[in-house]
């Protein structure tokens, strides 16, 4: 699927229309805990696993200040307390809607 419309609803939610009419919803606390970047999620790198790093949150951790396209596939976030590496793929954002839908079909 691709965005045809990415807002921002209030000061604590991100609404992605993709092109197939539906309406996708996403907290931004719960898209800053489903960061993609490898400080939050760990990475593998040379048969050796990196762990995420713990990091403390704050209200500013969850106020998104940036929002930018990366090429077609994916956009960038950036976060109010400078956390800017997660480059969440149009994949990765429709596996996490947290619609009715998408939730219930989840459970």
């Amino acid at each position: 699927m691709i965005p045809i419309s990415i807002k921002r609803a209030g000061s604590s939610l991100l609404i992605i229309t993709w092109n197939n009419g539906h309406e996708g919803k996403f907290a931004l606390e719960h898209l800053r805990k489903i960061c993609p970047c490898a400080t939050c999620q760990g990475e593998d790198l040379l048969l050796h696993h990196y762990p995420a790093q713990s990091t403390a949150t704050t209200p500013e951790s969850y106020r998104l200040v940036g929002i930018q396209l990366v090429g077609s596939y994916a956009v960038h976030l950036q976060w109010a307390d400078g956390h800017n590496a997660g480059i969440y793929t149009w994949d990765h954002l429709s596996a996490n809607c947290q619609c009715e839908i998408c939730a219930g079909s989840r459970n």
